[in-house]
């Protein structure tokens, strides 16, 4: 009976001048069967034209799609570099504030941290330290935290060379015992590196910046 169903399951979609490729996706039938079944309902030189330029039509419809997204984003750069850039120090004050709300260390009472594999986002939490928080290069740390397939000098190196910081700062990388084919996400292609400071004055004051933020916002909830 099942055979029988995808037998005129087959042939209807034949007949609405489906592939042998389409029919199979639906019906689950091998094209060696489908090519018994359906021999006496060949498709016509029309639609076999369509079927063999399609996937160029379909390649060049996402090139041009490709290419409008690439105009349309680099409209949006422009326009948002424009609006946004220079930072002021307060601007790189705030921004690195509510940088920490959302990815620094708000255990330790002593300790400004902040740990990432997106080197853009430590290039700029190294540039709120230094450039808003005033601190000096030499005192902030660097440790990695890397996976035993990952060669620890060359990717020391490479935090080196993007976060332009002395191999001096660093301390003895952690390396966990797992290769970064494990991982199901991606991101770690150079293990995870955190920045920090050790300086409680500091580290109150952003602790205590980010509860002013916190309760400002509170306010505006309720009022509005």
């Amino acid at each position: 009976m099942a055979l029988f169903t995808q037998h005129e399951q087959a042939l209807a979609l034949r007949k609405l001048g489906k592939s042998y490729s389409e029919i199979k996706e639906q019906t689950d039938v091998s094209k060696s069967t489908l090519s018994l079944w359906l021999k006496d309902y060949p498709l016509s030189k029309k639609r076999l034209y369509q079927l063999r330029t399609a996937p160029r039509k379909i390649e060049k419809y996402r090139a041009t799609m490709r290419l409008k997204r690439k105009k349309r984003l680099t409209a949006y750069y422009a326009k948002q570099k424009k609006l946004l850039l220079p930072l002021s120090e307060r601007d790189l004050l705030l921004g690195g504030i509510f940088l920490y709300w959302g990815e620094g260390n708000k255990v330790s009472s002593h300790t400004l941290s902040v740990t990432n594999t997106d080197p853009h986002v430590l290039k700029f939490t190294l540039l709120w330290m230094t450039s808003a928080l005033h601190i000096a290069k030499s005192n902030i740390r660097v440790r990695l935290h890397l996976y035993r397939n990952m060669n620890p000098d060359t990717e020391s190196q490479f935090w080196v060379n993007k976060l332009n910081i002395p191999i001096s700062n660093f301390g003895k990388p952690y390396i966990k015992d797992s290769k970064t084919t494990n991982l199901t996400h991606r991101g770690f292609n150079h293990g995870t590196c955190t920045l920090s400071v050790h300086n409680t004055i500091i580290k109150e004051e952003i602790l205590m910046s980010i509860r002013v933020i916190g309760h400002y916002a509170n306010q505006i909830v309720v009022h509005a």
